[in-house]
C-alpha cells in the first residue's frame, strides 16, 4: 500500500530530511518490484534476489525494510494515521460514529492506490496462506495502536480486558473484510461491506439478536412466559 497521506493539512506537514526521503523511495522501489513479480510470475515464484534485482538494491536491504517477502505485502504506514483520527473525534461524539469515520477515513486513503493494486493485495491475503499467517502476526501491532488510541479517548486502560477485545475485533473484523471481498471476485462495494462489519461488531447477528428477543419472550425453562 502506498504511504498513508498525514491527517494534517499540506502546510502543517514538516518536510521530510534527505535521509527519510531515500529510505521511502527504497521503500517504494522494493514495493513496486515485488507488484510487478507478482503479477507476471505469481507469489510463490518470487524470491527476495528477483526482487532486490529489480530495485536496484541489495537482499540485504530489501530484508532490513520488510523482515520478511509477506511484510513487502503487508505493511504500510496507516495505523498511525488511524490513531490520530479517532483521538481527535469530537469527546461527545458516540463510540460507534467514531469508529465508522476512521475507517470511512482509512478507505479515502486506501482509494489513493490504483484499484487493481488493492485488489492483488486483499487476493493475497485470500490466496496465500503465509500473508495471511503473517497478517495475523501483524494483527496484534495493529490492536495496540488502536488499543492505545481508544484508552487516550475513553480514559480506560490500553491494557483492560475490554479495550484490547474491542481493538483486536475490530482488526480482525477488517481483516475478514479483506478476505471476503477478494474471495467474492471484488464486486461488492468495499465501504459498505465495513459498515457492515461495524454493524456486526456493534449489534451483534441478527439472529442472535431474535434469538434473545424470543428467549425474553418465553422466559426461564418451566417458567411462567413473558407477554
Amino acid at each position: 500500500m502506498a504511504a498513508a497521506r498525514s491527517a494534517l493539512s499540506p502546510a502543517e506537514v514538516p518536510r521530510p530530511g534527505l535521509r527519510e526521503r531515500k529510505k521511502t523511495k527504497t521503500r517504494e522501489a522494493i514495493r513496486a518490484a515485488t507488484y510487478g513479480l507478482i503479477r507476471q510470475q505469481g507469489y510463490a515464484a518470487t524470491t527476495v534476489e528477483q526482487i532486490a534485482e529489480r530495485a536496484e538494491v541489495s537482499p540485504s536491504t530489501v530484508l532490513r525494510y520488510f523482515p520478511t517477502k509477506e511484510d513487502i505485502v503487508l505493511t504500510d504506514e496507516y495505523d498511525p494515521v488511524m490513531a490520530a483520527e479517532l483521538a481527535a473525534r469530537p469527546a461527545g461524539e458516540p463510540w460507534s460514529a467514531s469508529l465508522r469515520h476512521v475507517l470511512r477515513k482509512a478507505l479515502d486513503l486506501g482509494a489513493g492506490e490504483e484499484a487493481e493494486l488493492t485488489r492483488l493485495r486483499t487476493r493475497l491475503l485470500a490466496e496465500v496462506p503465509a500473508v495471511r499467517s503473517r497478517m495475523l502476526e501483524n494483527m496484534s501491532a495493529t490492536g495496540r495502536v488502536l488499543a492505545r488510541a481508544i484508552a487516550e479517548r475513553t480514559g480506560l486502560d490500553p491494557a483492560g480486558l475490554e479495550v484490547r477485545i474491542v481493538s483486536m475485533s475490530l482488526v480482525g473484523g477488517l481483516m475478514e473484510v479483506s478476505r471476503y471481498w477478494a474471495e467474492h471476485d471484488h464486486e461488492e462495494n468495499l465501504a459498505e461491506l465495513v459498515d457492515r462489519a461495524l454493524d456486526a461488531l456493534e449489534n451483534g447477528l441478527p439472529a442472535l439478536r431474535e434469538g434473545h428477543r424470543e428467549g425474553r419472550r418465553e422466559g426461564p425453562p418451566g417458567g411462567p412466559r413473558k407477554d
